[in-house]
Parts: C-alpha cells; sequence; structure tokens
C-alpha cells in the first residue's frame, strides 16, 4: 500500500475551521487507500507568541528551556487535527517528537535529525490503518531526553525526514500558496507556477529568499531523493513538484527570479594587502556564528592595501560591527562602512550549465533600468546581484521579463 506523508503549516491550521478542512483533506487520501502520516505546525501566529513570552522573560534565555516552550504549539495542533480525523471515523493517534522517537543532536534552537524510529507508525499502518499526526519542529536530544526544535520552519524538515524514513511514495508540503513561482506574485503580477523544478533550483531559490520550504528540508529532500510536492491547503489543484533533474525532459535557462531583503553589506577600507587578512577577517565573525554570504576584494586608492566587502544577515550587522571593531587594531582597516539598505536578487535555473550568456543579460536589463550593481557571485546555476534596496521591485519585474518567465 503506498504511503504519504502530507504536511500542514501555521496557516493551513490557523484556526478550528481550517484544522476541520485538514482532516477532509487528509480523510480523502486516507479514503483512497494510501497509509497517511501528517506532521502539523503550531497554529498561526502561536509559535511566535511564544517566542515573545521568552524574550519578556529573559532575552538570552537557556536554550534547552525555550525548546521546551516555543515546541508546545505543535502539541497543540497535532492533538486537535486528531481529535477532528476521529470524528469523520478515521483512526488516528497525535504523536510528539520524543514519543516516536525524533533523535536530533543537541543544538537546541537548531537541532538535526540523526534519525527516526518509524516501526511503531508502520506496526499500526499495518494493523489499522491508524494515520499518525506528529507534531512537527520538534525531536528528541540524543542521550539527555530533552526536547529539541529544529529551527523556524522546521516542520518542512520533519515531513521530509519522515517520508525518508517511511519509504514514502510523496511528501506534500501543504501551505497558502499553489505551489513554486518564478518568481514573487506579490511584486511580479505575471509570475506563473512551476509545475516541476529540480532540487538543486528550489534549494538555491530558498537559500536565496524564496519562503516556501525551508532550505534544510530541500537539502534532505536531494540527499535522500524525496519526492516534495508544494501546494495550497485552500485550492484544489495540483501544485508543483521537487524532483530529480532526471524528471524534468527539458531545462528552461532560468527557472525563476528571487530576492532576499535580509542583507547588510559591510566594507572595510584600506585593509593591509598581506597573505592572511581574509582569514583574519572572516574568522572571528565564524567564531561569532555570523554567516558571511558574497564577498568582493577591490583593489585601494593605497598602495599595498585593499578593500573588504561583503554582505551578512541584517540580523547579524551589529555583532559583525561589533567583532570587527574589536579586532581593529589587528586588521588595521581604515574606516568601517555598513550599509543595510540593499538587496540581494538572483536568477536561478540548471539551463545556465549549458548555456552561455546569462549573466550578461542580467547585466544589460539592469543597466537598462539604471540600476547600479554593487556585488557578484555566481554558482554553477545562480547569478546574484547587490543592489540598492529601493530598486528591489523594478530589477524583478525587468529580470522575469528578461528571461522570458512572464505568463501568456
Amino acid at each position: 500500500m503506498p504511503c504519504l506523508v502530507m504536511k500542514f503549516g501555521g496557516t493551513s491550521v490557523a484556526d478550528l475551521a481550517r484544522i476541520r478542512n485538514v482532516a477532509q483533506t487528509v480523510k480523502r487520501a486516507h479514503d483512497d487507500g494510501a497509509d497517511i502520516a501528517v506532521i502539523v505546525s503550531a497554529m498561526s501566529g502561536v509559535t511566535n507568541q511564544l517566542i515573545d513570552y521568552v524574550s519578556d522573560i529573559a532575552p538570552l534565555a537557556d536554550l534547552r528551556e525555550y525548546d521546551t516552550i516555543v515546541s508546545s504549539g505543535e502539541q497543540v495542533t497535532s492533538g486537535l487535527l486528531a481529535i477532528a480525523l476521529q470524528n469523520l471515523g478515521v483512526p488516528a493517534r497525535s504523536w510528539l517528537g520524543w514519543q516516536i522517537p525524533v533523535v536530533t543532536d543537541d543544538a537546541h534552537g537548531s537541532a538535526r535529525i540523526q534519525r527516526i524510529d518509524v516501526d511503531e507508525i508502520r506496526r499500526r499502518f499495518e494493523e489499522e490503518r491508524q494515520v499518525a499526526v506528529l507534531a512537527g519542529f520538534q525531536g528528541l536530544e540524543k542521550g539527555r531526553q530533552r526536547i529539541t526544535t529544529l529551527g523556524r520552519g522546521g516542520s518542512d524538515t520533519s515531513a521530509v525526514a519522515l517520508a525518508s524514513a517511511l519509504e514514502a511514495e510523496r511528501c506534500d508540503i501543504y501551505t497558502d500558496v499553489e505551489g513554486v513561482y518564478t518568481s514573487d506574485p506579490r511584486i511580479v503580477p505575471r509570475a506563473r507556477k512551476l509545475d516541476r523544478i529540480t532540487y538543486e533550483e528550489m534549494l538555491e531559490m530558498a537559500s536565496q529568499g524564496a519562503k516556501v520550504l525551508q532550505t534544510r528540508s530541500v537539502e534532505m529532500a536531494m540527499k535522500h531523493r524525496v519526492r516534495v510536492q508544494v501546494l495550497s491547503s485552500f485550492e484544489d489543484k495540483p501544485g508543483t513538484l521537487v524532483v530529480d533533474e532526471d524528471e524534468i525532459v527539458e531545462q528552461a535557462l532560468v527557472s525563476g527570479v528571487t530576492y532576499s531583503r535580509d542583507e547588510a553589506k559591510i566594507t572595510l577600507q584600506s585593509v593591509p594587502d598581506r597573505p592572511g587578512v581574509a582569514a583574519a577577517i572572516f574568522g572571528p565573525l565564524a567564531d561569532a556564528a555570523v554567516n558571511v554570504d558574497m564577498i568582493v576584494q577591490n583593489i585601494s586608492a593605497e598602495n599595498g592595501h585593499t578593500d573588504m566587502t561583503f554582505t551578512v544577515g541584517n540580523a547579524d550587522l551589529q555583532r559583525t560591527i561589533s567583532v570587527l571593531e574589536k579586532n581593529r587594531e589587528q586588521l588595521a582597516y581604515r574606516e568601517l562602512k555598513a550599509d543595510p539598505n540593499v538587496v540581494k536578487v538572483s536568477v536561478i535555473g540548471v539551463g545556465m550549465r549549458s548555456h552561455a550568456g546569462v549573466a550578461q543579460r542580467m547585466f544589460q536589463a539592469l543597466a537598462e533600468k539604471g540600476i547600479n550593481i554593487q556585488v557578484i557571485s555566481t554558482s554553477e546555476i545562480k547569478v546574484s546581484v547587490l543592489i540598492a534596496a529601493e530598486y528591489a521591485e523594478l530589477a524583478l519585474r525587468s529580470l522575469h521579463t528578461a528571461y522570458g518567465l512572464d505568463s501568456a
């Protein structure tokens, strides 16, 4: 009998009416003959409220207690959905992360799944076709019996990991959008839904600002070859399949244009141009858990010196400045300039591997709109540029048209 994992996000279970709607969706899949495991998020807004409670009590709270508190939202949702399914005549039981268990490492607040024990779920599939309703986002710290959480958006990772453990036919991620779009339809009215997208493209889109799937969930799906479908809880329509490249017959040159406002630019002017200078800058930032993204090194106006420009997340800006100022004597830079008013815009597509001129088309389209490029970075299937935040919407629409992505 086929196995299907279904995941419902916070907007899909925002209130009791929507939980009842989810129960109907699960019942239809169950009636069609599949063994069903469901992953649920907390009801919309609940996790943010729980985080606020923790912050109000102690801004730097013990992360083990933080996990105990913020994981409680999923417990409520899983129990409510199990009851709703039972009321429809569907055998169902709720499970928490420690009951399965979903075993993780000890990185509280951003734990990584090590294994999931699915023997009991399988046994109940076989004996009574019982639907397993699991609280997403949470697990159990190996050896210490403490609740852990997987980071924001972690229910996506819970779902993909469970689908892998159960060897499910597919993992369906239900959300408030109909699938993966070529760009943000709120900004680009002519953006269109993709029928299929590769793991690599989805991973780049998730990491470059698309909010449809958590990055770690896509990494796991790609590693374990879990077929993922992104679809709407509110529309009875096919979604977007995230699959291996071999399942897509003809690759588009560019599949999507994304943006990220969570960027801040740092420039260190007149840094001594000597071996080891990059390590001296980025080593302390790594020790402070600051993730550095785009990096460019320029020749300074002063002989023997260089200017170093890089980006960090907005949330890490003040910590980055603090680390660099603390190490100013060792780094010997003349001036530090910070600019939080920037946006990273990226074009993504596996078709770039076999086509030349992709970057040139991007640069030309931006130049025609008078948009200055501050930093450039590339990978095999992505070109990203950093531009002033005020040009974000114009850049997205222009690039979407330039690569022929507008809907007919």
